[in-house]
């Protein structure tokens, strides 16, 4: 598919890329940032993101075998608590089922991360939920993305 106008032209992502910054200076693990971003945008179905973060994911070190999985990472055994936490609240967050997070996951994500970075948890689900709507919305090249294009 063509791109139905160039996205990063638009004034209007100015307000998107506020979050990257903030979240650049996070205490929270960027290869954690990726894994939810990655998630989320398997939820979303957008092709642009799942391409983008997959290889930004790798090129830090990621295994091959957590991102062929990631779709059943309840089952699979090889990722940490404090990526369950994580993984679990960004679902919530993005697969929105009654007006609070459950408590349980809420609990969850709370015994794992500081108000901060709960704080900061939420700003990257919102993050990359936007921009998977954005892609979806007016499309990407995907498969074009370069390893640390939008740094």
């Amino acid at each position: 598919m063509e791109p139905r106008i160039n996205i990063q032209q638009q004034q209007g992502m100015s307000a998107l890329y506020g979050f990257g910054k903030h979240l650049s200076k996070s205490s929270i693990e960027k290869p954690l940032l990726h894994l939810i971003y990655y998630r989320v945008s398997q939820i979303n179905g957008c092709a642009f993101c799942l391409d983008m973060h997959s290889k930004d994911l790798l090129a830090g070190g990621e295994s091959v075998q957590r991102l062929l999985v990631m779709d059943a990472w309840r089952e699979a055994p090889f990722y940490s608590d404090r990526e369950r936490a994580a993984l679990v609240y960004a679902e919530a967050l993005t697969v929105i089922k009654s007006s609070l997070v459950p408590d349980e996951v809420y609990e969850q994500a709370a015994a794992q991360f500081s108000e901060t970075e709960l704080m900061d948890l939420t700003i990257a689900v919102i993050a990359i939920n936007s921009y998977n709507r954005i892609n979806i919305a007016f499309g990407a090249h995907v498969g074009t993305y370069q390893v640390g294009q939008f740094n």
